[in-house]
């Protein structure tokens, strides 16, 4: 078992990275830029290190600080969380070169499914379907366009090292085509510092489904699946296990896959294999495998009863995979929401500020997963995520009648937040009903603008 770990993060997920190694015994560092001196894992982490200015880049993205404080402090490892240097093959590393765990997968893993061509290509070669597409990197406008004539529109095109929906274009005709193209091209060259593009049919009123695996480099298990559908901008803001839209079979296909991948390549660690379920073919298709642990992961061990973090630690410290298949069941529904200091009455514009009156809600069934504490500062540097809560009830109608009631609970003065929106959205009918896909928010959000701005 690993003995002194590093957090390479800040935020609640730090603050979660923190709770679950102290539940194991293990000693914990924090790290903050001068923005985040009075952050609530510095508060809770037995020791801190200030790794520089507010910058992301100067601070929470420099791996040899960070690592320098990981050897200064005399941890054995280092957990990235998610964001920032999670899905860095590099930081992965590095960390192993300078002798310590990582807590997650190789840089080796990293590199093959981050980039979004080669784990295309991982997934075929493991019987994985994957969305009719290009085989390849597309060089260019002109092999472009005979991609589209397996692909027909509309077609997206995606950045081949992207993630968080960023350098991502939807062309419904050749003229759209030809003028998305370039724009993609720039885009993920600004954001991912690699111009490479790859092409998708798209999906016509797609589900988001993701398969939780668990590995150890050599063994693998599912922790079902969840579904993210409620997106905005291509960024989940509502997630929930299991997916109301699966058959058993389909199901235990879905998740077989997962495992059969995350073998494939001898992943370690906790990692996510995302898919598309197109609901009237009654097919799902391979997209990306998020090589870290996911915002939405709480979901999971709400119906599953497995503490993921815990789990990660356990395998980055020496022990093999623990969790036989068999011994993973689902007991009823959860649902998390993404509460963000964001205010959803001007176009869901940042919010900075200081936390005034803070209420929490609490009962059975209800997890609040935040850094947030009275008087806190707010700072305008960062993802805008300031807390997620989890509602946990026997059936999905249950769950959602639990997630009101929670949200009634809450408050957070001092901000604005996205709570109006979840209350808007557990009240509607088709969101009671499931019947949602990835771009029904957005219809939904141009509809409701006066609901949200009430």
């Amino acid at each position: 078992m690993l003995k002194k770990l590093l957090i390479a993060n800040r935020g609640e997920i730090a603050v979660r990275v923190i709770r679950a190694a102290q539940d194991l015994g293990i000693a914990t560092v924090a790290v903050y830029s001068a923005a985040d001196a009075d952050a609530l894992h510095v508060r809770l982490a037995d020791e801190a290190v200030n790794i520089g200015p507010p910058a992301a880049k100067k601070s929470y993205l420099n791996i040899e600080t960070i690592i320098a404080a990981a050897i200064e402090k005399g941890c054995d490892s280092i957990h990235p969380g998610y964001g920032f240097l999670a899905e860095n093959a590099g930081f992965s590393d590095a960390v192993t070169a300078a002798g310590l765990s990582f807590v997650g997968p190789s840089g080796d893993a990293i590199r093959l499914m981050g980039d979004k061509v080669s784990a295309r290509t991982a997934a075929a070669a493991a019987g994985v379907p994957v969305v009719p597409g290009s085989t390849g990197r597309v060089d260019g406008i002109e092999a472009g366009r005979h991609v589209l004539e397996e692909t027909g529109f509309p077609v997206m095109i995606k950045a081949a090292a992207g993630g968080g929906g960023r350098g991502i274009r939807i062309a419904n005709s050749l003229s759209e085509f030809e003028q998305a193209f370039p724009q993609a091209e720039a885009e993920a060259l600004a954001a991912f510092g690699d111009g490479g593009l790859y092409m998708e049919k798209v999906i016509g009123k797609a589900r988001h489904i993701e398969v939780q695996v668990l590995a150890d480099g050599k063994d693998a298990i599912h922790c079902y699946e969840r579904e993210c559908s409620l997106q905005r901008r291509r960024q989940k803001v509502w997630e929930e296990a299991p997916s109301r839209c699966l058959s058993d079979a389909l199901r235990e296909e879905l998740c077989a896959s997962a495992v059969a991948l995350a073998k494939a390549v001898n992943y370690s660690g906790a990692g996510t294999v995302e898919y598309l379920y197109d609901d009237e073919a009654d097919r799902f298709y391979f997209i990306e495998m998020n090589t870290r642990i996911q915002v939405e992961h709480p979901v999971t061990e709400a119906i599953t009863g497995i503490d993921l973090v815990a789990e990660m630690l356990r395998i980055a410290g020496g022990e093999p995979l623990r969790i036989r298949q068999g011994d993973v069941t689902v007991k009823g529904h959860a649902i998390e929401v993404r509460l963000n200091a964001e205010d959803p009455a001007k176009d869901f514009a940042p919010f900075p500020g200081k936390i005034g009156d803070l209420r929490i809600p609490g009962g059975p069934g209800v997890r609040f997963d935040s850094m947030l504490y009275n008087g806190y500062q707010v700072p305008p540097f960062y993802d805008s995520l300031l807390a997620k809560l989890i509602v946990h009830a026997d059936t999905r109608e249950a769950a959602i009648v639990r997630l009101t009631r929670a949200l009634g609970e809450l408050q957070i003065d001092g901000v604005k937040t996205t709570k109006r929106l979840f209350l808007a959205l557990a009240a509607d009918p088709s969101v009671k009903a499931g019947d949602v896909h990835t771009r029904w928010l957005e219809g939904w959000l141009q509809d409701n603008a006066r609901a949200l701005a009430g």
